[in-house]
């Protein structure tokens, strides 16, 4: 080999800039989050989680029945086989929720008639199942480790209604209800992020639609990715008090350390989501009785804008969200699953449909020419 051939246009940094692929599930446009046509603001505001998955899969807005079959369809997908809650039971709990959950959707697939069907009909019945379940495993692990009963949801409600009831038992606040759909609404879908991509790179090889999704759970896991929310409770818990906050954020940035829950590789002037999510947790938190965990984000919001022009992005201020909820902080990454469950589905379906199996090049930067010698002589 007497030249290396050098691609032209190769990155290092995380495919920033790089078009992948077409899409018409969700796009950022400026400084907001288009979902199907619809801004994130608009479906915050007056939709609700099940309206925007059908939305998501189907590129279009339910009717009444519609929805209302929708609805019931996920409903009654929620119950969980007792045969999969009794190998569930067998799991150890003493790992990161989301190391849970990546075997626990992997194991549903046992329990699936449809799951080595890629056929469009097979995949929607899957997607149904797929989707309706994922809040009832990660309420499912928290029963488990607490030695709890395993709770089936109740008929006639909302999958947010039920997942605050399955987590806790008793049925749940009406305000952190109708906040925590709009908190799904928001983790829905977002780009071609990289747990989409993932999604999109596993379903590309024609793999099933179970494994595309543990692939992108695996993806979300990482603190840089679904992770960062939980990172943000245990800065603010290490902050302590609100007079240390701003001189935390200082310390950072001298130390050239990052502050979790900050910036954003595509938004420059503001998440919108981030956005939306700072006016719950100022809500949320006040009426817990902890209104300095938000005074405390607010001050490193508004530090870091000031000190570097950085703002936060959806994990920042649904961190404060979640807790003023009740919810366990090694929840809120699972939770993060339980939402983004639409939007890797609806990724899924967009690249079965045009596929063409993702194969990229690497530049070489490695040696050349090379030549084997036996062991005493080298």
């Amino acid at each position: 080999m007497s030249e290396v051939n050098i691609y032209e246009g190769a990155v290092d940094k995380g495919l920033e800039g790089v078009v992948a692929c077409t899409t018409a599930v969700s796009f950022i446009v400026g400084n907001t989050l288009i979902y199907r046509g619809y801004t994130i603001e608009d479906l915050a505001a007056k939709s609700t989680f099940e309206e925007v998955t059908f939305l998501l899969w189907n590129d279009r807005l339910p009717s009444k029945s519609e929805l209302e079959n929708f609805k019931n369809d996920l409903n009654k997908n929620m119950t969980l086989d007792p045969a999969y809650v009794q190998v569930l039971k067998t799991l150890p709990t003493n790992v990161h929720p989301m190391a849970w959950l990546r075997t626990a959707v992997s194991l549903l697939s046992h329990w699936d008639g449809d799951a080595n069907d890629n056929s469009h009909d097979a995949n929607l019945r899957k997607a149904i199942r797929l989707t309706a379940k994922m809040g009832s495993i990660v309420t499912a692990f928290e029963a488990i480790r607490n030695k709890r009963e395993v709770l089936n949801a109740k008929p006639g409600q909302s999958m947010a209604w039920n997942f605050m009831y399955m987590l806790k038992g008793t049925e749940p606040d009406a305000e952190f209800v109708k906040l925590f759909d709009t908190c799904l609404i928001l983790h829905a879908d977002h780009e071609l992020n990289c747990s989409a991509f993932a999604t999109r790179v596993t379903t590309s090889s024609l793999s099933d639609l179970h494994s595309a999704v543990v692939s992108a759970i695996g993806a979300l896991k990482g603190p840089l990715h679904g992770g960062a929310n939980e990172q943000v409770m245990v800065m603010l818990a290490k902050i302590g008090t609100i007079e240390k906050a701003q001189q935390f954020v200082k310390d950072a940035l001298s130390a050239k350390e990052k502050v979790m829950g900050i910036g954003h590789r595509v938004y420059k002037d503001g998440d919108p989501r981030a956005a939306i999510l700072r006016k719950f947790s100022e809500q949320l938190t006040k009426k817990i009785g902890k209104p300095e965990l938000y005074t405390m984000s607010a001050l490193i919001d508004d530090t870091m804008q000031k000190e570097k022009g950085l703002m936060p992005n959806v994990d920042f201020y649904s961190a404060t969200v979640y807790h003023g909820m009740g919810i366990p902080t090694d929840i809120f990454t699972p939770i993060f699953a339980v939402s983004r469950i639409a939007g890797w589905i609806a990724h899924a379906m967009e690249q079965y449909e045009k596929n063409r199996i993702y194969r990229p090049r690497g530049q070489w930067i490695g040696k050349a020419n090379l030549t084997w010698k036996p062991a005493e002589q080298r």
